[in-house]
């Protein structure tokens, strides 16, 4: 019998903390209760760094995912991704971009090959990558556009995890200005369709129930705090519970987030990004989990950033790592199982 897929593990940032992460997961792997995973990277470049860290972690270079699963429990199984130019930590360069790039690339390859059962991405670093040729807003939108899903009835998701909470931001990388701007039904209801299903198929609950916030303070006040609630949000709201989604609000972010309120709903929908991660950060700052909605494969990620101030010193926690890693199999078995019940719905005689 073959071996079960293992996570792919991208690089991430080389300068960055993602490196160290991948070494002390592996170090870790039975204190946390983690599946096989494979990284993506170069083996050499960890070699290094697990000998400057003084972590006691073998390397293996591997071929295949299957090889991979064979060596995990003696070794940090590795597909080789080789780096331009040697790595200095805390000091990154646009000359390892493209590597960056190919390691999600051949991740999400591995996964839509069957070699892989989910993708976990270690954090990358935009502003070299745009130095690079990189074009895209961030990690969901290369995701997306990798599979071909960048229109915005197509767009991937993005949903953070943790501490019991699941929030949605409507609205993500761009200035609260350009958001009050962006903001509109359509991106509400795509956002609300797009969790929903996903809540069904990969997270097990038939009938989920979304709660979608205000915009402005106090809901708008009845208009007198603004109009958005009015004209925008309550009528995406609408659109959402005609199309049957237990969608409810717009509520008052400020009083959304408290235990009696959090368990009234299984995610909410946030029209800004702080407004969904400050509450998710203060609840879970290092378990939270990154995942991406509506892609053909399950994709997580810590939910931090590449932390250059702590690159090299061996003092980076590798506990959201750790909690994107198990997350990212239980969603991929969860979806794994709801195919299978599909399908023999689907077989099932008349």
């Amino acid at each position: 019998m073959s071996p079960a897929p293992v996570l792919a593990v991208t690089m991430g940032e080389p300068a960055g903390i993602g490196g160290e992460l991948s070494l002390k997961v592996w170090a870790a792997r039975h204190r946390w209760g983690l599946p096989p995973f494979v990284v993506l990277d170069d083996p050499r470049r960890l070699e290094a760094l697990a000998a400057s860290l003084g972590l006691a972690v073998p390397i293996c270079p591997v071929a295949s995912p299957q090889a991979a699963a064979m060596a995990f429990e003696s070794a940090l199984p590795v597909l080789p991704v080789p780096l331009t130019v040697p790595v200095t930590p805390g000091c990154p360069t646009a000359a390892n971009g493209r590597a960056v790039l190919a390691s999600i690339e051949q991740a999400v390859a591995l996964v839509l090959a069957g070699g892989a059962s989910a993708v976990v991405t270690n954090p990358i670093h935009k502003a070299v990558l745009y130095r690079a040729g990189f074009r895209h807003p961030g990690h969901t939108e290369y995701l997306g556009a990798l599979v071909g899903a960048c229109s915005p009835e197509t767009a991937p998701v993005m949903m953070l995890e943790g501490g019991g909470l699941r929030v949605v931001p409507v609205t993500c990388h761009l200035s609260v200005a350009q958001a009050v701007l962006a903001l509109s039904a359509d991106a509400i209801v795509h956002c609300g369709r797009v969790t929903a299903a996903a809540m069904v198929r990969d997270f097990g609950i038939p009938r989920p129930r979304l709660a979608v916030s205000a915009l402005n303070p106090h809901a708008g006040e009845g208009g007198a705090m603004g109009t958005e609630e009015i004209t925008v949000i309550a009528p995406a709201v609408a659109r959402l519970r005609a199309e049957g989604i237990a969608a409810d609000g717009p509520y008052a972010a400020d009083t959304l987030f408290h235990a009696a309120a959090r368990s009234r709903y299984d995610a909410a929908l946030c029209m800004l990004h702080d407004q969904a991660l400050i509450p998710l950060k203060t609840l879970a700052f290092d378990t939270g989990v990154n995942i991406t909605l509506g892609l053909p494969f399950i994709r997580t990620s810590p939910d931090h950033g590449t932390a250059f101030d702590l690159a090299g010193t061996g003092r980076a926690s590798e506990a959201s790592l750790a909690a994107a890693m198990i997350t990212a199999a239980r969603l991929a078995g969860q979806r794994g199982r709801a195919a299978g019940s599909d399908s023999a719905i689907g077989s099932a005689p008349p």
